[in-house]
């Protein structure tokens, strides 16, 4: 009688060897998924939009669109923004991209230019730098159609100036949409925003 204890090891080990490479690309590649923050995200509003953080959210969920309108002879900027890595709020700590990520992507329609801040976390790692000036990019007007946009992080510059600080994508807490001088019905939809990972 042949002993049947290396062939039940071998196969053991073939069978423990496929189930853990396997785990690990799953996790690998859920680590790895980029991010669609029009899906994933909360978002919030300030300024002299027709929608609030409730209508916003509400037909974010129900059609996968952000969409804010300004009202009649709105008076100040309008900003739309969405923390990196949501926390429940409209601050929290930030999050360190890795260094294999080089863009976000935008999918969106506009009837005005908006600049996109991206604002980073203040220097205690809790929450994210509020009011003075930011690393940002400007997305041009697009009213007829969606657009998708690749803005690499190297193009987020403070200030939007060609010899300004670039943005640390270690440290990037959320994404601001302004529209600083709104008019009357100008609008902005975003169907997607994707982080690479």
């Amino acid at each position: 009688m042949k002993n049947k204890t290396p062939i039940l090891i071998d196969s053991f080990l073939l069978i423990l060897t496929i189930f853990l490479t396997s785990g690990f690309v799953l996790a690998q590649d859920h680590l790895n998924t980029d991010k669609d923050l029009v899906k994933s995200s909360t978002w919030y509003i300030a300024g002299p939009a027709e929608e609030n953080q409730g209508t916003i959210n509400a037909i974010r969920e129900k059609e996968g669109i952000i969409r804010v309108t300004a009202k009649d002879n709105p008076v100040g900027e309008i900003e739309l923004n969405v923390m990196i890595t949501a926390s429940g709020s409209n601050d929290g700590r930030p999050t360190n991209l890795s260094d294999s990520s080089k863009f976000v992507s935008i999918t969106y329609k506009s009837s005005h230019l908006t600049k996109l801040q991206a604002r980073e976390g203040n220097n205690e790692g809790t929450g994210c730098v509020h009011g003075s000036s930011h690393p940002r990019v400007d997305i041009a007007a697009s009213p007829k159609k969606f657009v998708t946009i690749k803005i690499p992080w190297s193009d987020f510059k403070q200030d939007g100036l060609s010899n300004g600080k670039l943005l640390d994508i270690h440290n990037l807490c959320k994404f601001n949409f302004v529209n600083y001088n709104p008019v009357s019905g100008a609008f902005l939809e975003i169907k997607s925003v994707i982080v690479q990972n």
